[in-house]
């Protein structure tokens, strides 16, 4: 499994990332803290906090730098 952060400013932001890792083909994970959620739950990630950055686990490593790209407005250092 490999990680990257991503910041989500606003609600819209949200629904854009769970529109995007619908139309993913693998599993992904956010996290929070000590807090974990499937990617593709709004009710879950509107549980973290989004004022900090939230990091995407992607359980599948050669598909991480297709992620990051399809993420790209998102993703922060």
């Amino acid at each position: 499994m490999k990680s990257f952060n991503i910041r989500l400013k606003e609600i819209n932001d949200v629904y854009k990332l769970v529109n995007t890792l619908l139309a993913y083909d693998g599993a992904v994970d956010l996290g929070s803290g000590r807090y974990i959620v499937d990617g593709r739950s709004l009710l879950g990630i509107f549980s973290l906090d989004l004022r900090q950055p939230v990091a995407v686990h992607v359980h599948r490593d050669e598909d991480v730098e297709k992620l990051q790209s399809m993420l790209s407005e998102f993703v922060t250092d």
